[in-house]
Order: structure tokens, then sequence, then C-alpha cells
């Protein structure tokens, strides 16, 4: 990519990041939410494959490298805000979570009135241990 102009349009934080909101584009489901650097951002875009940005790591992360659940980027979008990227993508096996599910957003919140509790409602589609051995 030559001019990198594009990239001055993001609102990044102070940490030199920008929350990424990852959405399957079949489906429209959410899958899940990383963190993208402007390195991460650019290989996306590049390579029309999800890489984010491990804060927890301190490097970049290319989804699916270990685990083999690649996401095909489809789409890149920024919101109004120019704050928050948006990634519609292709799921390779359809499993996005570390925990072997479909997606990271699988606990629900059940009763309102007073009481409640978080519950799971997606079934574990392979279990992790197998996944990252």
């Amino acid at each position: 990519m030559s001019s990198k102009n594009w990239l001055n349009k993001v609102k990044w934080d102070t940490n030199g990041l920008v929350p990424a909101v990852v959405q399957q584009s079949s489906s429209n489901d959410i899958l899940m939410v990383a963190w993208m650097n402007r390195e991460a951002l650019i290989k996306t875009i590049e390579l029309k494959r999800a890489v984010y940005f491990s804060r927890s790591r301190n490097k970049l992360w290319f989804k699916g490298e270990v685990s083999g659940h690649l996401q095909h980027v489809r789409e890149v979008r920024l919101d109004c805000d120019r704050d928050v990227v948006l990634l519609r993508v292709e799921q390779v096996s359809d499993i996005a979570c570390h925990t072997g599910r479909h997606s990271c957003f699988f606990w629900k919140f059940e009763g309102f009135l007073n009481k409640g509790d978080w519950i799971s409602i997606d079934p574990i589609l392979k279990n992790p241990e197998s996944i990252y051995l």
C-alpha cells in the first residue's frame, strides 16, 4: 500500500489501538471483539485476512494461525466517530472463540426482575484442548 493517509482517519486510542468488532458476513452474527494497531489493520487489508494486536502478548495475532480458524475479510468499515472498526468476515470452520464456540458472545443474561444470572447458550463445537495443543 503506497499511501497510508487512510490510517490517519482512524481515531486511535492513547496506546495506538482501535477496537475491532468482528461480524460474520453471511449471518451478521457478532463473533468477537479484538484490538488492532496500525500494523494489524494494514496487514488485514493487505492479506484480506484478520490480523489483530494481542495486548497480553504485546504482538500481532494472526487469527487462526494456531487453531486454523481463519477469518477471511470481506469488508472493513469504520464507525461514525471513526474509533471502532467493523470487520465483516467469512469464518473458517464456524469457530471464532478460543472456547471452541461459534461466537465469543455465548453468555446470555436471563432474568431481569431483581434476580438473574448469565447462562451459556451456544454449544462447544470443538474441545479447545484439541484446538490449542
